[in-house]
């Protein structure tokens, strides 16, 4: 017995020593592996973010312990330093180790990391100061709200408190953002003057909700009153987020607002990015980044327009299928369209629940209809909701959130009901698929629940070329196996491929060709027929988030050039379902990358 308790003994400290020396080479030397390395740096960063840590929900069980739901990123000037120095010392990391000695897999996570990495130290040393945190449809101060609002869980007291922990922080956090906007003042950056406008009402309209109306305390008050709290905790919880919303909140948002309106005379008084300083090279560098190619404007703005032409071709045959006279532009046809009542809802009281309703009932079709062209189908549900109500006036149509990890969120799609016209039947489908159902919801939660790729490939790289492309490719692919009900349903799919082709040509029309807003909103009205408010919103969102437009068409038109491919190349043994496995099971990649993993899928067939 004693010699087991001695060997016993003997195995814990080589654990220990073993242990030790494996933290030492993670943390102090350059790790064995290129992958421990990745997934350190990755967890590091998912550290110094609270947020990360609340979206993934796989902290949660630990926040006695870690507080971070009760913490809010504050991100400083020196922060911003501190991080790129890091990146710059990551990149000396991964190019040491040897592309000989790792595998294939490895390979193309290192050259994923050092394409990402390289990305963001150009950009920052280059154009730091670019963008616009303050924006209609993506500012600070919407996303803090929306985050507390439908991010932040609230399942116990302890949760509940921390919520109103986090809340306080929002001064602080815009006392930070308004030292940043004051570098950006220096170089003589603003935004352009209706960015100024959206602002400053949306600043005005969340500073005057009364305090039951505010978004912050409506949903903090519905999830406190499903808790089975004492009645005088719930007064005392309520009463005490009162007091933060007159203080820290309002205070925040009217230190944003102050500066807003101090500075509207220095406005932009254009709308591309060609008016900042070395405005084309950092166009072209977000193209770069969010194509993940090396096409200029110029080549994707002649793309665009002759995609505009192929489809518009397309949708007029359509037209003269159903007997409609082809005499005007499919814009204004679509328009027409549009406009006709039999394809919209009534606007009723109830309208916006009918809507959801009927929305999901489509996503459950879709993945009925789906599951004969993929080897893998989601664990994770799929639900649709509205919009919130405080930014639908400047949301895009659509947009897609992941679930948790640990299962206790489902993926969403939020559907902007703002508008009736916004919610053409004919549209509907083609929305579903690219948001949910085989889209965004069947690559992200894919990726997420598979337990074949490491960490980093997981969670530490994306890109909207694959991503947003996967969704446009879905929503051909879903007329393909003939999920669209009809030949409306098809109009809606090509008005949605249409309306991706219109982008390449309006986002590198305004940053490129010198295009003002106006004139991207009538060529974009014309040639898509969507309605005045979405092409306002669509418009305006490219002004803010330069390049980011393009990589939708351009990453569908990579996966169907990479399809037919293989299809040419293997004839016979050629099989849809494996394909999107080799698309899906590698995680959101670059699209050089997504064509080395086709090319030797190929090759090994």
């Amino acid at each position: 017995m004693k010699k087991l308790f001695k060997y016993f003994g003997y195995a814990i400290l080589v654990g220990l020593v073993v242990s030790s020396l494996y933290m030492i080479n993670l943390f102090i030397m350059r790790p064995y592996s290129i992958d421990h390395f990745l997934a350190k740096e990755l967890v590091m960063d998912m550290v110094d973010s609270p947020e990360t840590m609340t979206y993934l929900g796989i902290f949660d069980n630990y926040n006695v312990i870690l507080k971070h739901n009760q913490k809010l990123s504050v991100s400083s000037l020196e922060d911003a330093d501190q991080d790129h120095a890091d990146r710059i010392k990551r990149l000396k990391i991964l190019n040491k180790y040897d592309s000989k000695k790792l595998s294939e897999i490895q390979k193309i996570t290192k050259k994923i990391a050092i394409f990402d990495v390289e990305n963001d130290i150009h950009e920052f040393e280059n154009f730091r100061f670019h963008s616009h945190p303050f924006n209609q449809i993506s500012g600070g101060h919407l996303n803090i709200v929306e985050f507390m609002t439908d991010t932040h869980p609230v399942r116990n007291y302890r949760e509940a408190s921390d919520y109103i922990k986090r809340v306080e922080k929002f001064n602080e956090i815009f006392t930070a953002d308004l030292l940043w906007l004051e570098e950006q003042k220096k170089q003589g950056i603003f935004a352009p003057q209706f960015v100024f406008d959206h602002v400053i009402r949306q600043l005005k309209e969340l500073l005057a909700y009364e305090d039951k109306d505010n978004p912050l305390m409506q949903v903090f008050s519905r999830k406190v009153d499903a808790l089975e709290l004492d009645l005088e905790k719930v007064a005392e919880l309520k009463s005490n987020l009162s007091k933060v919303i007159a203080s820290d909140v309002k205070l925040g948002f009217q230190s944003i607002l102050d500066y807003m309106e101090s500075n509207y005379e220095n406005a932009n008084q254009h709308h591309g990015v060609w008016s900042l300083p070395s405005g084309g090279d950092y166009y072209a560098a977000r193209l770069r980044s969010y194509t993940t190619t090396n096409y200029t404007a110029e080549e994707i703005h002649q793309i665009g327009l002759a995609e505009v032409k192929r489809i518009s071709d397309r949708m007029k045959g359509i037209f003269i299928e159903l007997g409609y006279k082809v005499n005007k532009p499919v814009g204004s046809m679509m328009n027409d369209l549009n406009e006709n009542p039999d394809f919209l809802y009534a606007d009723t009281s109830d309208r916006k629940e009918i809507v959801i309703n009927d929305f999901n009932q489509m996503v459950k079709e879709a993945e009925e209809g789906i599951k004969p062209y993929f080897n893998e189908i989601p664990v994770s549900p799929v639900e649709v909701r509205a919009v919130p109500e405080y930014s639908e006036q400047t949301a895009a149509g659509g947009y897609y959130q992941s679930p948790s990890l640990d299962g206790s969120r489902p993926g969403v799609f939020y559907a902007n009901l703002y508008d009736i016209k916004q919610t053409a039947t004919f549209g509907m489908r083609t929305l579903a698929f690219h948001e949910a159902v085989p889209g965004h919801h069947f690559q992200i939660a894919l990726n997420q629940e598979n337990s074949d790729l490491t960490f980093y490939r997981k969670f530490g790289y994306g890109t909207s070329a694959f991503s947003e492309g996967w969704a446009l490719y879905s929503e051909q692919l879903a007329l393909e196996i003939g999920l669209a009900k009809d030949l409306y349903d098809e109009l809606g799919i090509l008005q949605s491929e249409l309306f991706r082709a219109n982008r390449l040509v309006v986002d590198t029309g305004m940053h490129h060709k010198r295009w003002t807003r106006e004139q991207a909103m009538k060529y974009m009205k014309e040639t898509t027929g969507m309605s005045d408010t979405e092409v306002r919103v669509e418009i305006e969102r490219y002004i803010v988030w330069p390049g980011q437009a393009t990589s939708y068409k351009m990453g569908m038109l990579k996966i169907l050039e990479l399809r037919q491919k293989a299809k040419k190349a293997l004839g016979e043994k050629f099989d849809l379902k494996t394909f999107h496995s080799i698309v899906l099971d590698q995680g959101n990649v670059p699209l050089f990358i997504l064509e080395e993993l086709v090319d030797n899928w190929i090759k090994a067939s």
